[in-house]
């Protein structure tokens, strides 16, 4: 769809002006200008860490400028907190969830929208009628505890979409949703736009802000870069503006066949307690040293169950215990310590309260899962060799961090991303089972990661990469398969699938009757 101009008119929507911003050992916000029409879809880019999100918070009234201007339709404003920037027809989609997890959809929207609105009950219908209009399903009553990642984000959404906004914020809004998802998404974007409400877009995808974008403010080091038009550009030029240099960004990583199997699943139905969940029906899953699989699907599918069974956080009973197993040893009934011990590194979909402890340091959240690597000895951690290994993942993965005593709170999700990879992949793990390895990561930092995870597979690693950008998986899996109702499709080499296989399988149409055996050497 072409891109229409933005609704022309004298007064901006916003302008920032001179907005700084500095933390004890980080200038995040350096003198930036900004100015955002009615009816623009403004992107922002910049790689993790340049200030991005600093800057929508700052707008959106989490946190206020240190020195600077916020001009808001003409007038001057202080934001001070995101009730008045909503009060001002201000709507903003964090990249790390702002829910309430022991609430339902209906009663986390109410909360946001405030008692005028009407109370939990009142809004389910309306929920129901704007989550199927935006392609984005929602059940009002269930308890955001019981959401996928995706389906959490989807509450994001729609919370802001139920408000009557000028102004939109995406941050990485399309992380986790499908193709199909994302595209209906930017039809409503553009509808917005078309009645005149400015959107501000913070992505990664490259591909999505040349498409839907009319204007774009690159960051670089908490300082403006530069400007452009995203529609003319190519996703290399716009990763230079971002990065700076954009050779091997997008490198087209060979296919291997892999060795022995270490990774077997046979037979694996689990029932979920959850009524809301998803139940996994007759999976079978090899992944071989030396390979990575790909499973891609739309959330809520079943890949949290089979996550949480893969790691140990659910068990299932000792007679079942041969269902899983690593290198031909039974492991279904042990808890992840115990796998751990045996190869596992494990990498889950949620980065903060589940990769990481938000309030500990960088250095004690490296602790948490390598404390087996000589970390404790006869009881005492050995403070040292902790300190030596969150400095190692710092400087081989890149992080951008003060210290290793800086909390994990404290990190842009991308940075955040890449010290929990490497804190898995530098224990040298035998299974590296990783969900969504760059959902909020900008190119450079999905760069260093997919870099990483094949040196890994090299190295003679079973991986299986759940995700669901597609791209992604196409670029560095070896074989690919999709789940879908808790069943899982046919695992095909990556180099003889299509695209439009890999959607028919993410839409449930495969006969898993026909799917082969769980390929051994």
């Amino acid at each position: 769809m072409p891109i229409q101009a933005p609704i022309p008119d004298r007064t901006p929507r916003l302008q920032l002006r001179r907005i700084t911003k500095r933390y004890p050992g980080c200038l995040a916000n350096d003198a930036i200008d900004l100015t955002i029409a009615p009816g623009e879809i403004h992107a922002l880019l910049g790689e993790n860490g340049a200030g991005k999100s600093t800057l929508m918070k700052i707008i959106y009234g989490v946190t206020q400028a240190d020195t600077g201007e916020m001009i808001w339709q003409g007038q001057q404003v202080v934001m001070r907190n995101p009730g008045q920037a909503r009060e001002l027809g201000i709507g903003m989609v964090f990249q790390h969830f702002s829910l309430f997890e022991t609430l339902s959809v209906a009663q986390n929207i109410a909360l946001a929208m405030g008692g005028a609105s009407g109370t939990p009950k009142q809004l389910e219908p309306k929920i129901r009628e704007v989550s199927r209009r935006y392609g984005m399903a929602l059940e009002p009553e269930r308890l955001v505890h019981s959401l996928s990642i995706g389906e959490r984000q989807r509450v994001e959404i729609i919370r802001c979409l139920m408000q009557d906004i000028k102004l939109l914020i995406l941050d990485e809004p399309t992380s986790v949703l499908t193709p199909q998802e994302a595209d209906d998404l930017f039809v409503t974007l553009r509808r917005l736009a078309a009645e005149g409400c400015s959107v501000l877009f913070i992505s990664h995808k490259l591909g999505e802000v040349r498409a839907l974008c009319h204007s774009a403010t690159v960051l670089r080091g908490g300082r403006v870069a530069g400007h452009c038009i995203p529609a003319e550009c190519s996703d290399q030029q716009l990763a230079r503006l971002m990065v700076g240099e954009a050779a091997e960004l997008m490198t087209d990583y060979p296919k291997v066949e892999g060795g022995d199997v270490f990774l077997d699943v046979s037979g694996l139905s689990w029932t979920n307690p959850d009524p809301f969940g998803c139940s996994l029906k007759d999976l079978d899953l090899a992944v071989r040293c030396g390979e990575i699989v790909g499973i891609a699907g739309v959330a809520g599918n079943g890949q949290d169950e089979l996550l949480a069974l893969l790691s140990g956080e659910e068990r299932l009973r000792r007679s079942d215990r041969d269902i899983i197993r690593f290198s031909a040893q039974p492991v279904a009934h042990l808890r992840p310590d115990a796998r751990r011990k045996l190869g596992l590194a494990f990498v889950p979909a949620e980065r903060l309260g589940h990769g990481a402890v938000p309030d500990l340091s960088l250095a004690d959240n490296a602790l948490l899962t390598a404390f087996q690597q000589g970390l404790v000895s006869n009881g005492l951690i050995q403070r040292g060799k902790v300190e030596a290994l969150a400095e190692e993942i710092i400087r081989r993965f890149g992080v951008k961090t003060p210290d290793t005593q800086t909390p994990a709170r404290s990190l842009s999700g991308g940075n955040l991303q890449k010290f929990i990879l490497g804190r898995e992949i530098l224990q040298r793990p035998k299974l590296l089972v990783a969900a969504h390895p760059t959902w909020g990561v900008d190119v450079g930092a999905a760069a260093v990661i997919h870099r990483a995870l094949i040196n890994l597979r090299d190295a003679g690693a079973a991986i299986l990469v759940i995700s669901e950008d597609l791209d992604e998986l196409f670029q560095i899996s070896d074989r690919l398969g999709a789940l879908c109702g808790g069943r899982l499709s046919p695992l095909r080499p990556t180099a003889d699938t299509r695209l439009i296989d890999v959607g028919g399988w993410m839409a449930g149409q495969f006969d898993a009757s026909s799917s082969p055996a769980p390929a051994t050497v």
